[in-house]
Formats: C-alpha cells, sequence, structure tokens
C-alpha cells in the first residue's frame, strides 16, 4: 500500500517518538504535532527551579532504558551517554543499622542484607538467570501472545502472587529485605500488598540488579532528543505549539497516531470512534497522582547513612510497613504525614549537568488525583528524618502539585502520570481486551500512549507496538530496523 498519505502521530513523549522513528524507519511520511512549545513529555528537562540549574520534569531515572526490545533496537545505549551505578537504589531505615541498598551485583545485596540476604538473593536470582523471558512477559504488550519463555512467565507470576497477597512477609524475618521490595513496588501508586504494584516491583528491582538504573548524562532530555534527531534524519518533521482538538484537523493523514490519554484520544476523535469503544475508553479508570517537589540544594544531601549517596534513586518509605500505610492513606483520599517519597540525586552522576555549587534533587510523593496541596513541608520532614540537616542545606525549592501536573501535560488526568490506574485489570484490559490493543476500530487510527500496553514508564514500546501495526495494516510493511547502522 502507498504510504503518501502518511501519518501524522499526535504528542511527543516517548512513546509518540517511538512511533514516529518507527514509521519514518519503513519509508512513511511522519509528522509529529506537540501542543507543547518544546517536545519530550514526560523526558523533558528544564530550568525548574532556578535559572542555569537543570530538572527533569518528569522523569529522572530510567531502569528500562537498557532493557526494552524498542530501546534495545534502537540502541539507546549508541546514541545517549549514562552513567550506570553500582548501586540502583537505596531504602533508608530508622536505627542504627546500615540503611538497605540494591546494587547490581547481587550478592553484594544479599551480603548487606543480614539475616534475610539468602532469601532475598533465592527470590531474585531465578529472575535474574531468565532477565530477557521475564521482561518479555511483563512488557510483551499483547494480552494474547503466548508468553516467549513460559518458565521466566512463570517464575514472574509465582513472585508477583507472593508480593501482592498477604504472604508478602512469608520468606523474610528482618525489615532491610521487605522494605527494599515495598519500596521499588510503590512507585506505581497504590495499596500494598497487591498484585499490580507487586508486579511492578518484581520486574523494576530485577532490572536493578540486572542492568542498573541509568542516569541520561545532561538530564532525561537526552532520550527524547536522541529519538527527535533520528526522525528528523529519516524524513520525519516535529511541530510543537500545535495542538490539536479534532480529528479533523489531521484530515490530509492517513493514519493518525495518539500519543495520549484515552481520555484525550476520546474527546479528540469523537464520534469517529465507535460508541461501544468510546464507551471503553470512558470507562478507563485513572489512579492517584503525585506532587513534585525539586529542591536547589547548596551542597550533597548529608544522608545519616553516606552510603545512600552512591544510589542515584531513594526510596524514603520508612519500612514495609510504613510505605503500605502512606499508599494506603492516599488510596481513602488523605495525605499522609509520613509519605512515601520518590528521590531522585543526579548531580554526583551526572556533575557537568548544573553549576559546581549547586546539588539539583528532584522528588515527589504521591497524592490524592486532583489534588492542590502543598505538601513540601511533610517531604522535607521526611528527607529530614533520614538525612539531619537536610533542612539547612535547602537554597530554593519548587512544588509542582497534582493539579498543576494535569495541567502541564494533558494525559496526566488529574495528575496521574500513568495515564490510567495501574491496576491488575488495566494491565491486561487497557484500554480493552484486544490482540492489537493499539488499535482502534476506526480506520488508521491507533493509541499510542500509557494507556495501552505494556502502559506507564519510559520504555517506547507502547509507540513500537502500536507502530508496527500501523505499517502491517495501513501499509503493508514490515518492521524496520532501527539501529545506528541501519538504512
Amino acid at each position: 500500500m502507498s504510504t503518501s498519505g502518511g501519518a501524522a502521530v499526535v504528542g511527543s513523549g516517548p512513546n509518540g517518538l517511538a512511533a514516529a522513528v518507527t514509521l519514518a524507519r519503513a519509508g512513511t511520511r511522519v509528522a509529529v504535532l506537540e501542543a507543547a512549545e518544546t517536545s519530550g513529555g514526560g523526558t523533558r528537562t528544564a530550568e525548574v527551579v532556578e535559572p542555569g540549574i537543570l530538572h527533569d520534569v518528569c522523569s529522572a531515572i530510567h531502569p528500562m532504558a537498557l532493557a526494552t526490545g524498542f530501546f534495545r533496537a534502537f540502541e539507546l545505549e549508541r546514541r545517549v551517554d549514562f552513567a550506570i551505578p553500582a548501586a540502583s537504589y537505596a531504602n533508608p531505615l530508622d536505627g542504627p543499622d546500615p540503611d538497605p541498598i540494591a546494587y547490581r551485583d547481587l550478592d553484594r545485596t544479599a551480603d548487606e542484607l543480614g539475616v534475610d540476604g539468602r532469601a532475598y538473593a533465592r527470590f531474585y536470582r531465578p529472575l535474574l538467570d531468565r532477565l530477557d523471558g521475564v521482561v518479555d512477559f511483563a512488557l510483551g504488550g499483547a494480552l494474547l501472545r503466548p508468553p516467549s519463555e513460559l518458565l521466566a512467565a512463570a517464575i514472574t507470576g509465582l513472585r508477583t502472587l507472593e508480593q501482592g497477597t498477604p504472604l508478602w512477609n512469608l520468606r523474610f524475618r528482618g525489615e532491610a529485605a521487605p522494605a527494599l521490595l515495598s519500596g521499588v513496588a510503590a512507585h506505581s501508586i497504590g495499596r500494598m500488598p497487591n498484585l499490580a504494584t507487586a508486579g511492578v516491583g518484581v520486574v523494576l528491582g530485577a532490572l536493578g540488579h540486572a542492568r542498573g538504573w541509568p542516569v541520561p548524562i545532561g538530564g532525561s532530555r537526552a532520550i527524547s532528543d536522541a529519538l527527535a534527531a533520528d526522525l528528523l534524519a529519516h524524513g520525519g518533521r516535529i511541530e510543537t505549539g500545535h495542538a490539536i482538538e479534532h480529528i479533523g484537523e489531521l484530515g490530509g493523514f492517513e493514519v493518525k497516531l495518539f500519543d495520549t490519554s484515552a481520555r484525550g484520544l476520546a474527546r479528540i476523535a469523537g464520534s469517529a470512534l465507535p460508541g461501544r469503544y468510546r464507551l471503553a475508553l470512558s470507562r478507563l479508570r485513572y489512579g492517584n497522582a503525585a506532587t513534585k517537589v525539586d529542591f536547589v540544594l547548596d551542597g550533597p544531601i548529608p544522608w545519616r547513612d553516606p552510603r545512600v549517596a552512591a544510589a542515584p534513586t531513594v526510596h524514603l518509605g520508612g519500612s514495609r510497613a510504613e510505605s503500605a500505610a502512606a499508599e494506603a492513606e492516599v488510596a481513602r483520599g488523605g495525605h499522609p504525614a509520613r509519605p512515601y517519597v520518590l528521590l531522585a540525586q543526579p548531580t554526583a552522576f551526572d556533575p557537568g549537568r548544573n553549576p559546581a555549587d549547586a546539588n539539583a534533587v528532584w522528588s515527589y510523593t504521591h497524592v490524592p488525583r486532583g489534588s492542590d496541596i502543598d505538601v513540601s513541608a511533610s517531604v522535607i520532614a521526611q528527607i529530614e528524618r533520614f538525612a539531619p540537616g537536610f533542612r539547612d542545606r535547602i537554597r530554593a525549592v519548587r512544588v509542582t502539585t497534582a493539579s498543576e501536573l494535569a495541567d502541564y501535560n494533558r494525559n496526566y488526568v488529574g495528575g496521574d502520570f500513568s495515564a490510567g490506574a495501574v491496576t491488575m485489570r488495566q494491565l491486561l484490559f487497557r484500554p480493552t481486551a484486544s490482540p492489537e490493543p493499539w488499535r482502534t476500530p476506526a480506520p488508521g487510527v491507533y493509541l499510542c500512549s500509557s494507556s495501552t500496553p505494556p502502559g506507564p514508564g519510559v520504555h517506547g514500546l507502547s509507540g513500537w507496538y502500536a507502530a508496527r501495526s500501523a505499517l502491517r495494516h495501513e501499509f503493508g510493511l514490515g518492521e524496520p530496523g532501527l539501529g545506528v547502522g541501519a538504512a
């Protein structure tokens, strides 16, 4: 089929850019239309707090950047410089013992976990031995597609079942190992234990022990810049400041791909979509949200345990029981006094990003969807709890509430940066039950955002899967090569 009509991609987040790159590499005429004045979506880096000091606007550390099928095919590691620290994440605890740290080296991690070290290693070792199969099972995208490695899928499922139910403490006796597991599971914003948060934690934790959690040099925008550069090199174009309010504005394009929320697609496409499908889009439930608190410090964070400075990501929820209680409070519509805080400290790993006298610290905490409450006081108190003297290091702070996040990015409905709650049902039916959930019933219309499988995260997979489907169904073309040396 001719590609003369070309394709429009609405939205320039990593999924939209991944879709555009895939289409352009296949010889399709592609235009990316972005409402904001800069491209990148969740991978923007900007002067958020003070002029001349860079903070990542949304995502900061990238567990999936070196692991997913799209980024591996795209050879992202050859296009972007990454710092890959020996430590992936830490989870400080009260008390005199050293804080638990998850290293790329599983044995080193286990050696420092004391009484639960061997149990922790037994939990993760089978996952690391079959990591490619684990990633394929978790991020493969299609509900009805059989997993490439049945044993990897079975082990992932069993680990998820264990950590997603009241059995989650069965193999452990102390607090350190469970805290490491809960700290990473809480990324998904939801009650714990439950299967959806557990599944997220199992996979992200395995990646932390196998390939690390990379820090892109120069900020997250280095990832979107690499995608944009490849798109432009293959004849595509990007138009920023170009909001699309109605699908009729895309009449000159044969195919339309939407890196928007499910709600956004329903709004823009309207009656171009069958009523039953629009109803399915409207039923996609949005989750709770994040309030972001960015800091500029006049020096390093004074961690009580100095070893924590070696981890680019720090989970500040305290013990497993405390993190679970904080997430339950958010699920009830409250703002915890002792919240779960996810903190990134990239300056030590990318010192050229900012002036030598400035330490840019990124953090967010979970809040009810649509919250407009400034929670910086509780966030600062939680950091101070594990880093006495932190408050005295603060030079400037900027709070972005959940409602402001929603204003910043239409995909973040109510501040839900996952573009749909992370629940088991919505991981399986996102937004509908289909072997190709990216393809809508409307001719030539595709949804390629985190509202489709495999869900949230900077992985580019939703866009890649949608573009491959469009190439096959609309243009009669196969998947192109994406690597640096591919034509």
